[in-house]
């Protein structure tokens, strides 16, 4: 399974939605900052209206509400921001990108073995867990 199979796209935000991001973002900053003060972490419940009326509740647990504050933060600063999964797949084309990188230079790693693969028929997978590992080195 790669990367292309995992995610679920990448948000590029309009202005109009950086500036609404900027907004949440503070707003649950602020909720986040609160409830850290607070024993032991607890799941939140948002409201979001639909329309006049109409009105549905998501609980979601607290890491996905952290996760939902950095995602604003990322927006509000006009950058684009894609999910991907910790234990997604990627080729050696979406792993060279992510170090930002050649992709010639990231066969080099691997035939070095300074970061770890597995074969897939001919192709080479990595994983985005073992990029993220090799890029804070």
């Amino acid at each position: 399974m790669t990367i292309t199979a995992n995610v679920l796209g990448t948000v590029v935000p309009t202005q109009a939605e950086t500036q609404l991001a900027m907004e949440s973002s503070h707003q649950l900053l602020m909720l986040l900052k609160n409830r850290e003060l607070e024993a032991h972490p607890c799941n939140y419940r948002l409201h979001i209206q639909i329309s006049e009326g109409n009105e549905e509740r998501i609980d979601i647990p607290s890491g996905a509400f952290r996760l939902l504050q950095e995602i604003l933060v990322q927006m509000a600063g006009g950058n684009a921001v894609t999910l991907i999964p910790i234990h997604a797949e990627l080729t050696t084309q979406e792993a060279a990108d992510i170090l930002n990188v050649s992709r010639p230079f990231l066969i080099k790693l691997i035939e070095n073995q300074e970061m770890p693969y597995r074969k897939v028929g001919t192709h080479r997978r990595i994983l985005f867990k073992d990029v993220m590992d090799y890029k804070q080195k």
